[in-house]
């Protein structure tokens, strides 16, 4: 460790590879032990020293504390406050992690004060997909396929790489710093809630180690628990659901819940769906038109087995009658377009959703392929939507005929930014059963808030708000993020988070990884 660069003064260190790793006994005391996060690892210090009016409101998040957050333009994503749920200059009011009220000029005292004017203060954003655990081989499939089709661009494939041979070697400590990383990182962009899918089950350590890095990272999680990835000897799941229950999910009042996986294209996964239901968490699965899918999710609609407890992600391929039974059933579906458009998981079925009045979420899925934020997954939702609509009415009538053609009866209706904006938000929070908590700003509601730069040189001058949110910006808009009333990033910055230290022990388990999965790393690879 350097001292210098843990204090933000990078230093070079010329080395070997194997130099810069850490050992394995240190890395476990900084990752697994009780109290790492705040002490071990010094993830949380105390805060550099500000400018009057420069800090965030202090011991924000606990009961009793006040603050409120002055003159933004408030888009609440609750329709039955203000204009639509909207303000062009409003303050909400936060006591302890409650919401306690919106509107213009609210009359406060004795609370802090967050000054919002030329900000846009929305909820967090709640990515409802998102395999944390691959945080450190990011970028390694950016020209990858889902599967090997013998091609050059399938070789380097998800399948045999990431779970077949990356996944296996997992230590705790791999599992623990990646997805502690990635969840900062996702915190960064605005994403206040994830439904985190890592197939690293593979002990009892792994599973605790996962937990206990969503726990640090005082951010908003439901904790899916997937299967061992490559089936690695000594495994528990899915039975192990039960004692990760009682331990780490036996109260509803906490940030990380927890949700059950149960793949169906993996043997057994009937079982994983019945302890899902007696443990009455919701059930998640991934469903893809590849790996004969198709037909084992047509019997599973034909014997009426979905609910309203099932979240299915992806969902190409399927058949109308299996839609059909989704949309009846009640059942929730999460779409990564972006992911699917690239890596081969068929066509994103927006329009199918749609048109069975489906709301989908969204959901970032990998980052060894796609960054993981939700401006790009608003942005390609409904560009996609729109392309594939806009097409419709220009194959409608030649333009021959009608140069700039009407839109024929029974035209599906355009995307909007406010469409997608709601994906990202209240709907990602209906998926994940938390509606009840986040997903809007309203009174009553835990305070999972972002506040965004309007001012910024991306998107001034501010002329609609939804539209300068979804088409304009990015990761380096987002200015401020609480979760729970907690102000977590601070004026573009991540509070009391040692990230250099966390970068190295994230690029120590990535030089294990490559090593122990025998690939080796190449910055410029080819494909």
């Amino acid at each position: 460790m350097c001292k210098l660069c843990d204090a933000g003064k990078p230093q070079d260190h010329s080395r070997s590879a194997n130099a810069s790793q850490l050992g394995r006994r240190d890395f476990l005391k900084a990752s697994t032990a009780a109290g790492a996060a705040a002490a071990g690892m010094s993830l949380f210090s105390a805060p550099a020293a500000a400018r009057d009016g420069d800090e965030a409101p202090r011991d924000s998040g606990r009961r009793g504390r006040r603050y409120v957050i002055r003159g933004g333009h408030v888009m609440t994503m609750d329709p039955t406050i203000g204009a639509q749920g909207n303000f062009v200059e409003a303050d909400v009011l936060v006591e302890g992690k409650k919401i306690v009220a919106v509107g213009p000029n609210l009359q406060v005292r004795g609370a802090g004060v967050i000054d919002a004017r030329g900000k846009i203060v929305m909820p967090g954003f709640i990515d409802t997909h998102h395999h944390l655990f691959e945080t450190a081989i990011r970028s390694f499939l950016s020209n990858g396929l889902l599967n090997n089709d013998n091609s050059p661009e399938g070789v380097f494939n998800y399948f045999e790489y990431i779970l077949g041979r990356f996944a296996p070697v997992y230590r705790e400590e791999d599992v623990y710093i990646s997805e502690l990383f990635g969840s900062l990182s996702a915190l960064d962009a605005g994403v206040t809630t994830v439904h985190d899918i890592s197939q690293i089950h593979h002990s009892r350590e792994h599973s605790n180690a996962a937990v206990k890095a969503l726990m640090d990272s005082d951010r908003r999680a439901a904790f899916g628990y997937f299967e061992s990835a490559g089936n690695v000897t000594g495994n528990e799941y899915p039975e192990d659901a039960f004692r990760l229950r009682k331990r780490f999910f036996s109260s509803d009042d906490q940030l990380v819940t927890m949700i059950m996986g149960g793949e169906i294209y993996l043997p057994g996964f009937e079982r994983a769906w019945e302890i899902g239901r007696e443990l009455k968490i919701p059930i998640a699965a991934h469903i893809v038109a590849p790996f004969f899918m198709r037909g084992t999710f047509d019997r599973l609609a034909e014997t009426n087995q979905f609910g309203p407890d099932n979240l299915f992600i992806h969902m190409t391929g399927m058949s109308d009658m299996a839609w059909e039974k989704v949309s009846a059933a009640g059942a929730h579906v999460s779409l990564a377009v972006p992911i699917e458009m690239t890596m081969r998981h068929g066509m994103p079925p927006i329009l199918k959703a749609l048109s069975l009045k489906i709301q989908p979420s969204l959901s970032t899925d990998v980052e060894v392929t796609l960054t993981a934020d939700m401006f790009t997954q608003m942005r390609a939702t409904m560009t996609l939507q729109r392309a594939l609509v806009n097409q419709m009415v220009l194959d409608s009538t030649p333009t021959e005929v009608h140069p700039y053609p009407d839109p024929p009866p029974g035209t599906p209706a355009l995307l909007r930014t406010q469409d997608v904006l709601r994906f990202a938000t209240l709907q990602g929070a209906k998926d994940l059963r938390l509606d009840h908590k986040v997903g809007t700003l309203t009174p009553g509601k835990e305070a999972d808030i972002i506040i965004l730069d309007a001012e910024a040189i991306n998107v001034a001058p501010l002329n609609v708000v939804p539209g300068a949110v979804v088409s304009l910006m990015e990761r380096s808009n987002v200015e401020t993020v609480i979760v729970a009333g907690k102000v977590r990033k601070w004026k573009g910055k991540l509070l009391d988070v040692n990230l250099g230290k966390l970068r190295r022990q994230l690029e120590s388990s990535r030089d294990h990884l490559f090593q122990a999965a025998g690939v080796t790393q190449d910055l410029f690879r080819a494909n």
